[in-house]
């Protein structure tokens, strides 16, 4: 009989000590998946979004497009102006360009094809928050991708903050009120902004505008509408009237080929994409604890 009681404890034993491995491994298993998990589900969803489109020489021109360049009034263009495949560029004088004008040459066609690069990268960006019939007035966005199925508007004011990269997705038409403007805060860069518009652009007189303006077809600025970045009208013309177009100062410092860091946004924010990594990563942990708690049962 005694030796009957030791062969069962004997067998019992092992059986045992390998249940409390698999469940210290099941758990340990748990407890990376787990937290790996929070930091990923954590990440804010600009750093997945946003990289800079490659506009490659098309950062040499204030002034870029594709039919005719036309403009009134005293308007300044600083930097260089660049026309192609048309060749009509009028109203300079009275307007001015600091820099060199290309129409209709090697240097033109380069920055041309540069830029339909630019606006394909812009247009396949990875949207992070849809604001389809939504004003962009009053709205402060931090680094991203914005995306409006159709039409935009913008009426008063837009900020934009935070160090990264911004990029707006505009279905058809991008049109600005009168006196509206687009305010740069906590290291947000007009270099760094990118509007990329399926049809035409208009800024109303007076407006207050930052960024690449890279348009589809044309691109029109009322009366004293100024512009700090670049005016880019891909196959339409440019019109111009008492504006002033100049280029972002300094050295843009988002690089092209990384993306931002960028605080959570205080409107659009882009909640589900964020969640996205952490989800199949619980999923995947769910599975792996699963099989090791079938292979504990099984060595019992």
């Amino acid at each position: 009989m005694a030796q009957t009681t030791a062969r069962r404890v004997s067998g019992a034993l092992p059986g045992r000590s390998a249940t409390r491995k698999y469940a210290a491994s099941s758990r340990m298993v748990f407890l990376v998946v787990l937290i790996t998990a929070a930091v990923a589900g954590a990440w804010p969803a600009a750093v997945f979004a946003a990289t800079q489109p490659s506009l490659g020489t098309a950062l040499n021109f204030a002034a870029l497009a594709g039919s005719t360049i036309t403009n009134t009034g005293p308007s300044v263009i600083t930097g260089n102006l660049g026309l192609d495949p048309g060749s009509a560029v009028t109203g300079f004088p009275p307007g001015s360009v600091t820099g060199t004008e290309h129409i209709s040459d090697a240097v033109a066609l380069q920055a041309k094809n540069d830029l339909v690069t630019g606006y394909t990268d812009a247009a396949n960006s990875s949207s992070t928050s849809d604001l389809t019939g939504k004003d962009l007035g009053g709205q402060n966005l931090t680094p991203g991708v914005y995306t409006f199925s159709s039409s935009a508007q913008l009426t008063g004011s837009l900020t934009l903050s935070g160090n990264g990269v911004f990029i707006f997705r505009i279905g058809s038409t991008l049109t600005t009120a009168s006196n509206s403007v687009v305010l740069l805060q906590d290291g947000a860069q007009a270099c760094a902004v990118y509007w990329q518009v399926g049809s035409s652009a208009t800024l109303g007189s007076t407006t207050q505008f930052q960024g690449n303006l890279m348009a589809l077809t044309s691109i029109t600025m009322v009366t004293g509408a100024n512009l700090t970045g670049r005016a880019l009208a891909r196959n339409g013309a440019l019109t111009l009237d008492t504006n002033d177009i100049t280029p972002p100062s300094g050295t843009c410092t988002v690089a092209a080929s990384t993306s931002p860091t960028a605080s959570t946004p205080t409107t659009g924010a882009a909640a589900p994409d964020s969640m996205f990594p952490g989800l199949v990563l619980l999923i995947a942990g769910g599975g792996m604890i699963a099989f090791e708690i079938r292979r504990a049962y099984r060595a019992r």
